[in-house]
C-alpha cells in the first residue's frame, strides 16, 4: 500500500491545544484519587477535542512517559503495514529462518498466532522470584545484546495455536520480523535506522505522534513489547489510530481490515485480539461500550471506544491514564478507569 505525501498538523496543535478542557473539569478525578498510587497524567478526548486533561505535580506536556506494553499494539500496527504491502502474510508460517530447519515444529507458527499470543513458545512473562522471568532477564539482565535471538531460540511448550500465553518476548519477535523484512543487514545501526524510518513514515508521523522515542537492543532490534517513550499527546494520537485507523488530518494510517483483525477476539483469549486488549473494566462493566485498549505495566492505559455521549449522539473517545502504580493497586486503577468511561456514556 502506497500513500501520497501529505502535510500534517501535529495532534498537539490539532486537538490538545485547540480547546480548553471543557464542561466536565472533574471527570478525571477518579484517576487521581488517594487509592490510585502514582498517577502521573490523564486525558479524555471526544472526536479529537479535549474534554479534560490533568497532570500530577511535576509533570507537563514537556515530559515523555514510558510505554511499557502499550508498545505491543504499536508494533502490531507496523506489522499490519507490511501485510498491507504484501510483504508479510497473516496465516503463512512466520518468516523466522531459525525455525525453518527440517523437522523443527516451530516452523508451523504463523504470524497470526504470534499476534494473538498463541505461538506455543516456552516464554515466561512473570517469574518467581520476579527476576527469574524470561522477560526480565532478556530486557534488563543477560539478553540486552540480542533480545530477539533469546526470544526466538526457545522450544515449544504447546502446539502452535493451542494456548494463550501473554509474552513480551513474542512481541520482540514481531519487531524482529519487521526489521528482517525491511533490511537484510546485520549491522545494528542499519537495522535500527531502517525500523525507525519505517515506523515514522508509516505510523508515528501520519498519526501525529512525532514525539515518540524508540529504544533498540544491541543488535538493532526495536524493543517493541515495552520500551517506547511518548508525550501524552502522542499516546492520544495513537489511541485515535486504534479507534478508527486515522491520524492527523483524517489520513488513513491503519487499513480498516487490519484494524478489524486487531480488534477480533483471539480463539484462545476472548479479551485479547491482535496485540490489543478488548476488555471491560471491573465493577463498571454493566453497560460499557466495546473497548479496545493498549494496556501497559504499572498502570498505562490507552482506552478507545465509541458510544453515545450525554447529548445522545455517538462519539469516538480516547482516554489515556499514565502512572507508576504497583501491581497490587491496579484493580483500583482499573475501577477508576471504568468510572470515567461510565461518566462519559452514562
Amino acid at each position: 500500500m502506497t500513500r501520497k505525501p501529505i502535510l500534517l498538523a501535529p495532534l498537539a496543535a490539532l486537538a490538545l491545544g485547540s480547546a480548553a478542557p471543557s464542561q466536565t473539569p472533574d471527570i478525571l478525578s477518579p484517576l487521581f484519587a488517594a487509592d490510585q498510587g502514582d498517577a502521573r497524567a490523564a486525558i479524555l478526548v471526544e472526536d479529537g477535542r479535549v474534554i479534560a486533561k490533568r497532570y500530577a505535580p511535576g509533570y507537563s506536556d514537556a515530559n515523555r512517559f514510558i510505554s511499557w506494553s502499550t508498545a505491543k499494539t504499536m508494533t502490531a500496527m507496523l506489522v499490519g503495514e507490511l501485510v498491507s504491502d504484501g510483504k508479510l502474510q497473516l496465516d503463512a508460517p512466520a518468516p523466522v529462518a531459525e525455525w525453518r530447519r527440517p523437522g523443527d515444529p516451530r516452523a508451523k507458527i504463523t504470524l497470526r498466532q504470534l499476534l494473538n499470543m498463541a505461538s506455543g513458545l516456552r516464554h515466561s512473562e512473570v517469574g518467581d522470584p520476579v527476576e527469574r522471568s524470561d522477560t526480565n532477564q532478556v530486557l534488563f539482565v543477560s539478553g540486552t545484546a540480542g533480545m530477539a535471538a533469546r526470544a526466538i531460540n526457545v522450544p515449544l511448550e504447546a502446539a502452535p495455536g493451542a494456548k494463550f500465553e501473554y509474552s513480551s518476548l513474542t512481541t520482540i519477535i514481531l519487531a524482529e520480523i519487521v526489521t528482517r523484512t525491511l533490511t537484510p543487514s546485520r549491522d545494528p545501526r542499519v537495522r535500527a535506522a531502517a525500523y525507525r524510518d519505517f515506523a515514522f513514515e508509516r505510523l508515528y508521523r501520519p498519526a501525529g505522534a512525532t514525539g515518540a522515542f524508540l529504544e533498540f537492543d544491541g543488535a538493532g532490534t526495536q524493543i517493541g513489547g515495552s520500551l517506547i517513550h511518548l508525550h501524552l499527546s502522542d499516546f492520544v494520537a495513537l489511541g485515535q489510530v486504534l479507534l478508527d485507523g486515522r491520524g492527523a488530518g483524517g489520513v488513513q494510517v491503519v487499513a480498516p481490515d487490519w484494524l478489524a483483525f486487531m480488534k477480533t477476539p483471539s480463539p484462545r483469549k476472548a479479551v485479547y485480539g491482535g496485540q490489543t486488549w478488548l476488555n471491560h473494566f471491573p465493577d463498571e462493566a454493566v453497560g460499557q461500550p466495546p473497548i479496545a485498549s493498549m494496556n501497559g505495566h504499572l498502570g498505562q492505559y490507552v482506552v478507545t471506544f465509541r458510544a453515545k455521549g450525554r447529548d445522545g449522539q455517538e462519539h469516538g473517545y480516547v482516554l489515556v491514564r499514565l502512572g507508576n502504580s504497583r501491581e497490587d493497586r491496579l484493580h483500583e486503577v482499573e475501577v477508576a478507569v471504568g468510572k470515567v468511561v461510565k461518566a462519559v456514556t452514562g
